[in-house]
């Protein structure tokens, strides 16, 4: 370790006889603070948020978030001032096209949902999809299970290549796959009716592998976008991270909001004004292909808009990587991971198994309400209205979460767990009385089915779907998402066998539990990343690779941002505010005298390599060349020497 003498601001002390602070000036400390340290983790005494005592951490938290929305209003209000448009600009620029290739999932997958009891319905193919006469029972069954494995596929093996060849190429080849399956989604039929099932089944079993691919891809280059590339963390990563991230991911749900639309309005064009059985088979036709036609004019677009306005989706990972000196697949990275994060894995993948049991279980209320309210009906047009309203109240869980979910008070951890638990309620009521909310207490039934579908969203839908990459390193974020969310399509599939061979109130009384298996396994292994700086996870994970982890101090293994399993194994014993403060100053040191090395390297034409002669501030780069021990003329005169030797 290298001393740098009596001046080293913070630095360990390595000689035992100098001042640590000596020489700092004022403003040189606040400069340090305001790097190190910023005001809205920090207070004026430089503690962090989650040392504070309760009390005053409320006081903190509450004070900054109500400044931050007032300069946020305020910013809103100029930007309406200058030009009245212009939010409507920003929020369609920074929520909308990122979570576009989402958005348009969310429309095609909910539309699977619709268009099959459309094809079973009275007058159209009822014989193929309800009776099963001419065409094979399996094969209808298919169609959900191939989907669902397609997505399977996807979010493994789009995971990995987003972390191999960048994230850019993934979110490109998503959206040509997408493309090219609503292609054959739109097109597909066969000689018979039965050939058309299969054709229909593999073309959703390919569109499925670009949807699976959307998950991992949105979602880590949604956050490292969020976070940046330099080397300094931003406020933006800090406040509203989870906000950026959500705010793409539910535009799944307005997806799924304007597919229901536009088949409503498509059935009563093409069936002369009138929603109502029995439909003709060229109306069905006509509805489903044209609904399937019109997400693929928005995906082509987004195959130009991926491939030529997002060039540097892929920086931070880069970065990453040049960092460890790994060019293709970090396999080393990987290993780490399973080693260090491997319990995580159970609160990412197993929660989100867990919520897509219930994300399925949502459903069974419906269907039964309907029956109890308006009778036994051929119409599509009811469930198609409820569906409506369902996807209006899951929007507002949609948002709800998105504005609340980067509160340092609520945050993720307490968010999921909540939200579970809220479905667990729902769901175990009318599992033990059902025969009472069937029939006479059927609005207390509506009521705890909309209320189900509001916790899902405001609760483990939106948390899994961020905490799935933002708990992991950036060289297997992918992965490790991909992973998840692929474990999560399995509980999804696990619903779809399941309920095959179960009774309705049976089903009330299986799924009730997943939501205290997930409520379980987040309490246990789920860290929580609320308030932390996505640098400091990284920072932390160069220690890790470098076989250094009790070397790390610093906030990523704070208690507040551990899981209950790792604080138990003792992983937040290192933890070390005042230490981990000089530990930064040391290698903000490093990495200016690296600079500068490569600067004088580069007058001598020795080096090729672009140096970034912007990290730090004037006040600091003015500090560190004032007491440094190795001033860049000892660096320069030795570079002179050697060339004049021929070295």
């Amino acid at each position: 370790m290298t001393d740098y003498g009596p001046a080293a601001p913070h630095g360990p002390d390595m000689s035992g006889h100098h001042n640590p602070i000596h020489e700092i000036t004022e403003n040189e400390r606040q400069i340090f603070q305001y790097l190190i340290r910023p005001d809205d983790s920090y207070d004026e005494h430089g503690v962090y948020w989650a040392d504070m005592p309760i009390g005053k951490r409320i006081k903190f938290v509450t004070n900054y978030d109500n400044a931050e929305a007032k300069r946020e209003l305020s910013a809103i209000g100029s930007m309406t001032k200058a030009d009245p448009l212009s939010p409507i600009s920003y929020y369609f620029r920074n929520m909308v096209l990122p979570g576009a290739g989402l958005g348009l999932e969310g429309y095609v997958l909910f539309s699977i949902g619709n268009v099959q009891p459309m094809f079973a319905a009275e007058g159209a193919f009822q014989t193929c999809w309800s009776t099963y006469k001419i065409c094979s029972e399996n094969w209808i069954a298919a169609v959900a299970y191939l989907e669902i494995i397609g997505i399977i596929v996807g979010q493994i093996l789009v995971g990995i290549l987003g972390d191999w060849l960048g994230r850019r190429w993934g979110l490109i080849q998503d959206a040509v796959i997408m493309f090219l399956g609503l292609i054959m989604l739109t097109a597909s039929w066969g000689t018979t009716q039965n050939g058309w099932v299969i054709c229909y089944a593999w073309s959703l079993f390919f569109y499925g592998i670009g949807v699976g691919g959307e998950y991992p891809m949105t979602a880590t280059s949604g956050m490292e976008n969020a976070v940046g590339s330099g080397k300094i963390s931003t406020k933006e990563d800090r406040l509203h991270r989870g906000r950026k991230v959500t705010s793409a991911f539910l535009m799944q749900g307005w997806g799924q909001f304007f597919n229901q639309v536009i088949l409503i309005l498509l059935l009563i064009i093409f069936h002369h004004g009138s929603g109502n059985a029995p439909y003709s088979q060229v109306a069905v036709q006509w509805t489903y292909r044209v609904s399937f036609a019109i997400p693929a004019v928005g995906t082509l677009w987004l195959v130009y808009y991926r491939t030529y306005k997002m060039r540097s989706a892929s920086k931070q990972l880069n970065a990453a990587k040049k960092k460890s000196k790994v060019t293709g697949y970090d396999t080393k990275s990987l290993k780490l991971t399973f080693t260090y994060f491997g319990p995580r894995l159970l609160a990412t993948a197993g929660g989100w198994y867990a919520n897509d049991i219930f994300f399925y279980g949502n459903k069974l209320f419906q269907s039964v309400f309907i029956t109890a309210i308006i009778g036994k009906t051929t119409s599509l047009m009811p469930n198609w209205l409820y569906n409506l309203v369902n996807i209006g109240v899951s929007l507002a869980g949609y948002y709800l979460a998105s504005f609340l979910i980067d509160n340092k008070l609520y945050g993720r951890k307490n968010m999921q767990i909540v939200g579970f638990l809220m479905d667990f309620i729902f769901f175990v009521v009318p599992a033990f009385n059902y025969t009472y909310y069937s029939t006479t207490g059927i609005h207390a039934f509506q009521a705890m089915y909309f209320l189900s579908s509001f916790f899902n969203q405001f609760g483990p839908n939106a948390v899994t779907f961020l905490v799935a990459a933002e708990v992991y390193p950036t060289p297997i974020r992918a992965t490790a998402h991909g992973f998840s969310a692929a474990f999560g399509k399995l509980g999804a599939l696990t619903a779809a066998v399941m309920y095959s061979y179960i009774t309705t109130q049976q089903k009330f009384y299986v799924v009730p539990w997943f939501g205290l298996v997930g409520v379980i396994l987040t309490v246990v292994f789920l860290p929580d990343t609320t308030g932390l700086d996505l640098k400091e996870q990284e920072r932390r994970w160069q220690y890790i690779r470098a076989g250094r982890e009790e070397d790390y101090h610093g906030v990523a293994v704070h208690p507040k941002h551990l899981s209950l399993y790792e604080r138990f194994r003792g992983v937040g014993k290192h933890y070390d505010a005042d230490l981990d403060y000089k530990q930064k100053i040391q290698e903000m040191r490093a990495e200016w005298e690296s600079n500068e090395s490569r600067r004088y390297a580069e007058k001598a034409g020795e080096d090729d390599d672009v140096f970034d002669d912007s990290l730090y501030s004037s006040g600091v780069s003015t500090y560190f060349e004032r007491t440094s021990q190795r001033p860049a003329m000892m660096h320069n005169e030795k570079v002179s020497d050697e060339s004049a030797n021929g070295v």
